[in-house]
């Protein structure tokens, strides 16, 4: 198809999240046929482009310029032109830049034509092993701990499997984050997926955090969260609470809440297990007080 034969509109083309092969024979189409394509990144595009022998006019729309790329992209619209819109990896408009053309385009009565493919999401889903309906995408978690912990408690009474995106560098952090939270569920993390260095890491949410991560954690990483356990008792043979209680006081210096989620972490139960049993036995000291 040669350029600028596809009916006027707005395409979303989903990506290869890796391989670059990974790409449908109808993407191919509509970034060869389409007048403009808008690019998350022009270079990481012509990659894609280059290796299909596709010649077409790009354009930066990213997260950090969509407000001030928006006029542009609806006026060649206007124009009846045809826009394909392609990220770097996946759909548009999931964690990624999108949904405010797309909802721009629709206000406009504009055709929108999803070109569907490759997706992180159902990908890792499938490649976990874990229980994949239903499931609640939760998208990137905030980078701070605290923020990060709330959302992580907004989900944890949910009795389904949790999917996210992560950045490598917050990977250790968020890990323990979750651990702290959600206790031992079952996870798996999944990394360059479709690429070379493609990788799975099984195994509870405590067994994770606590597996030394490799030296240089690169590339993609998304990370599969199975339903709640059943909070266990803590187990008899265990240390008893009142001093793990204590010790774990005194390795948080103090501070009862970071105290609480160490000792969760420590014995793989959730935090609101722990709290539970604290509470039982009688113990001061518990995140009330604080």
């Amino acid at each position: 198809m040669s350029e600028g034969t596809l009916p006027p509109g707005l395409y979303l083309v989903a990506s290869p999240i890796g391989h670059l092969q990974d790409v449908t024979l109808r993407a191919l189409e509509v970034l060869a046929g389409a007048d403009l394509l808008a690019c998350e990144d022009t270079r990481h595009t012509r990659r894609l482009l280059d290796r299909h022998d596709i010649a077409a006019p790009t354009m930066a729309y990213h997260a950090h310029n969509e407000h001030r790329q928006l006029p542009h992209l609806l006026d060649a619209l206007r124009r009846e032109q045809s826009v394909a819109l392609i990220t770097d990896a996946g759909m548009p408009g999931i964690s990624d830049p999108g949904m405010l053309l797309v909802r721009a385009a629709r206000a406009e009565k504009i055709p929108v034509i999803p070109i569907p493919g490759p997706s992180a999401v159902p990908t890792a889903l499938a490649a976990s092993g874990l229980p994949t309906a239903p499931f609640t995408f939760m998208g990137f978690l905030p980078p701070r701990s605290g923020a990060r912990r709330r959302a992580l408690e907004e989900m944890a009474a949910l009795p389904h499997t949790l999917v996210l995106f992560e950045a490598p560098h917050r990977l250790t952090a968020a890990l323990a984050d979750m651990a702290a939270v959600l206790g031992a569920r079952q996870a798996v993390i999944c990394r360059e997926m479709t690429k070379i260095h493609e990788e799975f890491r099984a195994g509870t949410l405590v067994e994770l955090a606590n597996r030394p991560a490799p030296e240089r954690t690169r590339g993609e990483i998304t990370v599969v969260i199975g339903p709640p356990v059943d909070d266990a008792p803590v187990a008899a043979a265990a240390e008893p609470l009142a001093e793990a209680w204590s010790r774990a006081l005194n390795a948080c210096r103090g501070k009862r809440k970071e105290a609480l989620r160490h000792l969760a972490v420590e014995r793989g139960v959730s935090r609101n297990a722990i709290y539970r049993e604290l509470l039982e036995a009688g113990l001061t000291g518990t995140p009330d007080d604080d």
